[in-house]
């Protein structure tokens, strides 16, 4: 008789085993009916209400457009995120493997950068040999770039640089060697208005109001024969400028000359036009076509301090005496530029007693100037030359009977002294009657724009 092997015995009694199958069932109930708050969010609440057709028509179509939408494949946020990411990658790879890029540092030279493309030193003297003006990638600017276009097996095909806003130069391999292209852009002419106030100096007035410096110093020039910017200048002068900027690719590369300018020195308005004539020979009138150009400019050193004027019965400060001061003294440090302040001819440039180094100028048959003191002579400046007005004829100094380094300057007339400062000058011949209506045409367009931008600067300052 086959024995079978007994049972094991059940783990947990079988009242224990009812009732956790009780506890389980009654927990299930309870979590249908009650549901947990996740549970709860995740709901979706069905309304039982009863629509009408066109209701349901409508909500049948929005769900379709749902479904539509939902299957056309749109970005995700985070694929628009890692997008740049990706046009990183694909920029990076469009980059040609075969261009490379330095910028010139501190101490850098043909050399160094061609070493830091791979290029060996002897592609150095290769291509400066190959072209003369070739040298000219040897003069080199802190932060200049330099561009490398190499061939497959590393060798230069191409050397570019912009030198310049308006030039560039490269070097392209042929099959002779190198040769060598400048291009020249040509700027475009526009002009360009500013206005000031002065508040302290003309040169800083003239940078706070974005009036390049060069140009400052040409307005100075323009009415240097009415206004004394030594001495005339006070705080709440105004001055308005029309001039010629130089643009190349949306950039401003330069400056050309005043077109048009005005300026208000102790409320006195002076106007001042650039005329070219038919000769081709440029000058400045004023709006009426008077000349800007007066046979003597009032002071021969530009923002000099008068340290002295013109006087009958000055103390002389070496001689202590009562001596008259026939002249006006202008101080500025050695070496500043004196100009003469008219055409004529030079009777003297030389040694004169107390004078120290001294230049005459002869100035037609009725006037004469003296320049004292002088530290030396302008180069090309002599006895029995002739020099210009605006001519550099020598600089300030302090030979002879001086304190300190000063220009005196005296002024005759018929060979009686006459003070310089209060002298009136004589004028230069007006504009021809023959180009009084051309000039005309050129000035009062540029009077009205004058008058317009100001008045629409005035206006939105009010706002």
């Amino acid at each position: 008789m086959t024995s079978q092997p007994p049972k094991a015995p059940p783990l947990y009694p079988k009242t224990h085993l009812l009732a956790a199958s009780g506890i389980a069932a009654l927990l299930s109930l309870a979590l249908l009916v009650f549901p947990s708050s996740e549970v709860e969010a995740k709901r979706t609440n069905l309304s039982l209400e009863l629509e009408s057709p066109s209701e349901q028509l409508t909500q049948e179509q929005d769900a379709s457009d749902l479904v539509q939408a939902t299957n056309e494949v749109s970005p995700t946020p985070f694929a628009e995120i890692e997008q740049p990411q990706n046009s990183a990658v694909n920029a990076e790879e469009d980059k040609s493997p075969s261009h490379r890029e330095v910028l010139v540092a501190k101490g850098d030279t043909l050399s160094t950068l061609f070493e830091k493309v791979g290029l060996p030193a002897s592609a150095v003297h290769e291509i400066l040999a190959s072209d003369k003006q070739a040298k000219q990638f040897s003069q080199l600017k802190h932060g200049q770039k330099l561009e490398f276009e190499m061939t497959p097996d590393g060798q230069l095909n191409n050397l570019h640089s912009q030198v310049s806003d308006l030039e560039t130069i490269s070097l392209s391999k042929t099959a002779k060697g190198y040769t060598f292209r400048r291009v020249t852009t040509l700027p475009t002419i526009r002009s360009a208005y500013v206005h000031g106030i002065i508040t302290s100096s003309l040169s800083a007035s003239g940078q706070r109001a974005g009036l390049p410096h060069s140009l400052t110093m040409d307005m100075a020039k323009v009415f240097g024969y009415d206004i004394d910017f030594a001495q005339d200048i006070r705080p709440g002068d105004q001055f308005e400028v029309i001039y010629e900027q130089k643009v190349a690719n949306g950039k401003t590369v330069g400056t050309g000359n005043i077109l048009s300018a005005r300026f208000t020195n102790r409320g006195k308005t002076f106007t001042a036009v650039r005329y070219t004539n038919k000769q081709g020979t440029s000058n400045y009138y004023t709006a009426d076509g008077n000349s800007m150009r007066k046979a003597f400019i009032r002071t021969p050193v530009d923002f000099a301090r008068i340290s002295s004027r013109f006087s009958a019965g000055r103390k002389h400060p070496i001689l202590n005496k009562i001596r008259a001061h026939k002249g006006v003294d202008y101080a500025a440090p050695r070496g500043t530029p004196i100009k003469a302040t008219g055409d004529g001819k030079v009777l003297l440039a030389g040694r004169r007693g107390g004078y120290g180094n001294t230049i005459i100028i002869q100035h037609g048959n009725t006037y004469r100037t003296l320049y004292g003191h002088m530290q030396g002579f302008a180069k090309g400046v002599k006895t029995g030359g002739s020099v210009k007005q605006g001519q550099v004829i020598g600089y300030i100094g302090t030979t002879g009977l001086s304190t300190g380094p000063h220009l005196h300057y005296e002024f005759q007339v018929n060979g009686v002294h006459v003070d310089p400062l209060g002298q009136k000058l004589p004028m230069s011949d007006p504009i021809a009657k023959a180009e009084r209506t051309r000039f005309l045409q050129q000035s009062q367009p540029l009077m009205a724009r004058m008058n317009q931008e100001k008045a629409t600067l005035l206006a939105s300052s009010k706002r």
